[in-house]
């Protein structure tokens, strides 16, 4: 599902990205070479990249 549909940045590209780059949305965009435009997306995205790295975490201290 697209998160982005000014960029289409993908919610899966996204959690991915997530995982590599510190900060908030706007940081992870960036490091997609992208950036936000009418910023509708910007409270999912940040839901999304919390989840991503909350999952991550998890996943640490579980193994």
């Amino acid at each position: 599902m697209y998160i982005c549909i000014c960029n289409a940045i993908r919610e899966s590209d996204l959690k991915v990205a997530a995982r590599c780059t510190s900060g908030d949305a706007e940081a992870v965009y960036a490091a997609m070479g992208k950036k936000p435009n009418c910023g509708q997306c910007l409270v999912d995205a940040e839901l999304l990249i919390a989840e991503a790295r909350e999952a991550d975490v998890v996943a640490m201290v579980a193994a």
